[in-house]
């Protein structure tokens, strides 16, 4: 059995679906088939019963999913070693600057746990640049959210999270339990610098060219809705400070959370941070 059949077969086992497990391995479903069928003839076991509705773990598959777990943790233990051997001890993570998420925490100490000789710099960055440093190559991993330009990387969306829109507590639609895109047409809203990504700024501005104050982080787009009644975008689960209130958009697709990496690098510890994340996130 070859480690990368077993991460195959993990994901598959995880995802409990052929497609989403061929997304989040960054290849087609096919040859994914392909190799879990092999998988099974070389063990002499069924370990997957298909439906149309998905797959299912057999006793034999939930065993196997066990053993391989731990192998592939092994393994990972062995690349950590030999990458501090070689003096590949540090990791670069870019972060975008919300500070309010708790599944970086988790994810932190969860890291740390399985790589305790490994010294991870943190780089926050504004919103101006969703990759936190990608394409400059001044990151080796970004924790981030999505959308913007993915040339060249290689992302694993890790949660999705609603949106609403952000407003002053005495906004005549501050009171309401939802609203529409619509609604919001011939407001004010705080857009980010121009040059920014412009899948971000699209997405964040609801789909619309907007005009209003120019924002670089999360605390300036707060403030703009302070002091000007200026409206934007913003996850639910942002606490907004006093004065502000979110009222959920019925309209908008939720917004991705995702780890990010250049699309080939070698570096095991970035792969390591990727499966951990997805653990991390899945469980929470």
């Amino acid at each position: 059995m070859e480690l990368r059949t077993l991460r195959y077969f993990v994901a598959v086992a995880e995802e409990l679906h052929f497609g989403r497990a061929a997304a989040r391995l960054h290849m087609s479903q096919p040859p994914l088939s392909r190799a879990i069928k092999a998988l099974e003839g070389e063990l002499g076991a069924v370990l997957l019963e298909r439906s149309p509705a998905g797959v299912a773990l057999t006793d034999a598959g939930a065993l196997l999913l066990d053993e391989a777990r731990a192998l592939l943790d092994q393994a990972e233990r062995v690349r950590d070693r030999v990458a501090a051997a070689a003096g590949t001890r540090a990791l670069t993570v870019g972060i975008l600057g919300d500070g309010t998420d708790p599944g970086a925490a988790r994810l932190a100490a969860a890291y740390r746990a399985h790589h305790p000789h490994v010294e991870v710099h943190v780089r926050d960055t504004d919103l101006t640049d969703p990759t936190c440093g990608l394409h400059a190559g001044l990151v080796d991993v970004a924790l981030t959210r999505g959308p913007f330009d993915g040339t060249g990387l290689a992302v694993r969306e890790l949660r999705s999270d609603p949106v609403g829109v952000l407003l002053r507590a005495d906004d005549p639609l501050a009171g309401r339990a939802d609203l529409v895109l619509a609604e919001l047409a011939d407001r004010r809203w705080f857009v980010f610098p121009r040059g920014t990504d412009p899948l971000w700024q699209d997405y964040w501005s609801g789909g619309e060219p907007r005009e209003g104050p120019v924002v670089r982080a999360v605390q300036e787009c707060q403030q703009a809705v302070l002091w000007n009644g200026t409206v934007g975008i913003a996850p639910l689960h942002h606490e907004p400070p006093g004065g502000l209130v979110l009222v959920p958009l019925r309209d908008m697709p939720p917004n991705p959370v995702v780890a990010a990496w250049r699309r080939g690098d070698p570096n095991p510890l970035i792969r390591s941070f990727v499966e951990i994340a997805s653990r991390v996130y899945r469980e929470a």
